[in-house]
């Protein structure tokens, strides 16, 4: 290779590189953001937001929402799954606390931002990658049928108390599975959501709603059993009760969800 062609190739391979790492560098002040306002529970498998001190902070968090809704389709097409998930998921929990801010604080849960007609998840108030969007379009149109992770379910946070905790840290491609699988462990060892009591595995209502997701094979879980068995000892300290869940022999029934606002002080 001469010099000419090497350094045509050293040049590609920087703006390659720097193409990668600009999608993971902008969710800085979307960190910052969600490390300020959002603050872990004594147990470490919840958290609550300070939707006072996001509202405080609403023009950073108008420039963060503006420069998600810059990427064009073209640009997150050219990025690898790992920077798209990450982009999708941060995007969703973003734009969830601003339609929280819409009426903050005179609300008591996100379903009181929706109507009769429309859910607040099918409400079109912002935009990405180039259109009018809602939440659900993310959750239900983009992250599961498009990426096939069901850890998704616990790293998108609906601003409810029995939603699985929104991290304070923003998500990037170069940790993103560390991410998920982090989100996983502390939703499944949370025992308000999911637990072993009276001889009955009780799960969160996720499990229910989204079981599909869970049984599609994803690292090898073909059945939810399969899942609880792999987080046996998030759900249970009871070395016996441990047993039966991977034995795939308890009962299970799901929880009542908590829709009330997942904020400070609940």
């Amino acid at each position: 290779m001469n010099i000419f062609k090497r350094l045509i190739f050293t040049v590609a391979m920087m703006l390659s590189l720097g193409a990668a790492a600009q999608p993971d560098a902008q969710y800085a002040a979307w960190d910052s953001l969600l490390k300020k306002h959002v603050r872990w529970l004594p147990d470490n498998k919840q958290s609550r937001v300070d939707y006072a001190g996001f509202k405080a902070d609403r023009a950073e968090l108008k420039k963060v929402l503006d420069s998600l809704s810059a990427v064009g389709r073209g640009e997150f097409d050219a990025w690898p799954k790992p920077q798209q998930m990450a982009f999708l998921i941060n995007a969703y929990n973003a734009f969830t606390v601003e339609l929280i801010l819409t009426r903050y604080p005179d609300l008591k849960s996100i379903k009181d931002l929706g109507s009769f007609l429309v859910s607040p998840w099918k409400k079109k108030f912002f935009r990405l990658l180039g259109e009018e969007r809602y939440l659900d379009w993310i959750e239900h149109e983009q992250l599961r049928p498009n990426y096939a992770d069901p850890r998704v379910h616990a790293a998108v946070n609906c601003a409810s108390i029995g939603c699985p905790a929104l991290r304070n840290e923003a998500f990037t491609a170069p940790k993103l599975d560390a991410q998920l699988d982090d989100g996983m462990q502390r939703f499944m060892a949370d025992r308000t959501r999911n637990r072993v009591q009276d001889g009955t595995l009780e799960v969160s209502m996720i499990f229910k709603w989204f079981r599909e997701d869970f049984e599609k094979g994803h690292r090898g879980f073909t059945k939810l059993e399969d899942l609880f068995a792999a987080y046996a000892s998030q759900l249970s300290d009871d070395a016996a009760v441990q047993a039966r869940l991977k034995a795939k022999s308890l009962p299970v029934n799901h929880l009542d969800y908590d829709w009330s606002l997942n904020a400070v002080g609940r």
